[in-house]
């Protein structure tokens, strides 16, 4: 009895094993029809992508090459092979017909026309003189109107062939217009080719009128800035930086476009402005007047300061004026003592004052008193016992004991001198 339930329990594993494998079977075959459906699917749909490329690429080709630009370039050239074909062949009819030895002449001479029209468009793509093309145009009317004069002979030449002179003189007027046609087309190709260039590059447009303008209202700067770049070597400067330099030579300014006049002018507005803008004083509020400080010192005059040498003005840009306040124990210098030395009056010649009448020459001037340097620097000494050492400076001495600017230096020295040794023995 347990045998039969053991063959019975292997019977349905068995079942179930082959049932499993079957079912994965299934599984696998319907995943791989799966995959090669959308595998189908997805050539197809890259199929239909491609036609679709394709398609939009032929029309964008057609589209293309139907714009009214390929279409006139290509029809230019397509009437320039027709003139040829047309009125090369009567050419070579007629000088064969002289003799065979002058065959190569209609083809030089064809040639020739074509070779010119192709250095005008050479020409004008280089930007060459406007000469040049005007000279090569003139040769390819020449030789043109001669390979046209040859073709109208030959065509009129045809009226003891079979043709009535109507006839024969209609085929020499057509072959001296299809002679000419094609050169004729050509450089009228050429020309338009040309507009349309110079028409679509607006920034070169534009920036070729604006130097036109520069050149026209600034000639001066102009001239010099060219001679700056021949100068130079190639490439080393640039036209901007050759302008900027030329700008500041002539006209002093470093902003381009600015001048003397101008820098005038704008100074003037400014000071308007300034004066439009300051309220005007009222009678009930009279503008206050400005009161100095009671405690500061008195500045120099422009004219004094002007009149400083270089290394005075610097020593005393670097020396700063000494605070002034409460606790302030230095005090304020007395002012120099003048010296007044008398002026000898000459009496006038006449009894009527006679006024001047120009500046009074060197021998009339009455000669002042000679001091000796140890005068100066005794009244150096006696004038400046008061002043601190900062107040030291040549132009205060040069003006409390009215001496010559070299001196007063000399005293400086001197009395800053005494100065520091007192101060280092009191030390």
């Amino acid at each position: 009895m347990s045998d039969v339930a053991t063959w019975r329990e292997q019977r349905r594993l068995d079942a179930a094993a082959a049932e499993q494998r079957r079912a994965a079977r299934q599984q696998a075959e319907d995943e791989r029809t799966a995959r090669l459906r959308e595998q189908a699917r997805t050539d197809r749909d890259a199929d239909r992508a491609a036609r679709v490329r394709r398609r939009a690429e032929r029309a964008g080709r057609r589209a293309a090459a139907l714009t009214p630009e390929h279409v006139y370039r290509r029809g230019t050239l397509a009437l320039v092979v027709a003139s040829g074909l047309a009125s090369l062949p009567a050419q070579v009819l007629h000088f064969v017909g002289v003799s065979p030895l002058l065959l190569p002449l209609p083809l030089a001479l064809e040639g020739a026309a074509w070779v010119m029209a192709a250095g005008v468009a050479y020409a004008d793509q280089r930007e060459l003189p406007a000469w040049v093309r005007w000279l090569l145009r003139a040769l390819v009317v020449a030789c043109a109107g001669f390979a046209a004069w040859v073709n109208y002979g030959y065509g009129t030449s045809l009226a003891g062939h079979g043709l009535s002179a109507a006839d024969a003189a209609t085929v020499g007027a057509g072959l001296a217009a299809v002679t000419l046609l094609g050169p004729a087309v050509f450089e009228i190709r050429q020309w338009v080719s040309t507009l349309s260039a110079a028409a679509g590059d607006e920034d070169a447009r534009r920036e070729r009128r604006h130097a036109r303008r520069r050149r026209w209202h600034h000639r001066q700067v102009c001239k010099v800035a060219d001679r700056l770049r021949s100068a130079a070597p190639i490439g080393h400067l640039t036209a901007d930086d050759a302008w900027d330099r030329a700008w500041s030579i002539v006209h002093g300014a470093d902003a381009p476009g600015m001048t003397p006049d101008l820098h005038r002018q704008a100074v003037q507005s400014a000071d308007r402005m300034r004066q439009a803008q300051t309220p005007a004083p009222t009678a009930d509020a009279p503008a206050p007047d400005p009161v100095p400080a009671p405690d500061t010192k008195p500045q120099e005059t422009p004219s004094s300061t002007v009149k400083r040498s270089t290394a005075e003005l610097r020593q005393s840009a670097d020396r700063a004026p000494a605070p002034v306040g409460a606790g302030s124990a230095a005090p304020a210098p007395d002012p120099a003592p003048v010296v007044v030395r008398p002026v000898a009056v000459v009496a006038a010649a006449s009894a009527r004052p006679r006024r001047a009448t120009g500046r009074v020459p060197q021998s009339a001037r009455s000669a002042p008193p000679k001091r000796t340097a140890e005068q100066l620097l005794a009244e150096a000494r006696s004038a400046t016992e008061d002043w601190p050492i900062e107040d030291l400076t040549a132009e205060a001495i040069r003006r409390a004991v009215r001496c010559a600017p070299a001196k007063a230096r000399v005293l400086r020295e001197t009395l800053q001198a005494e100065r520091a040794t007192a101060q280092r023995a009191v030390s």
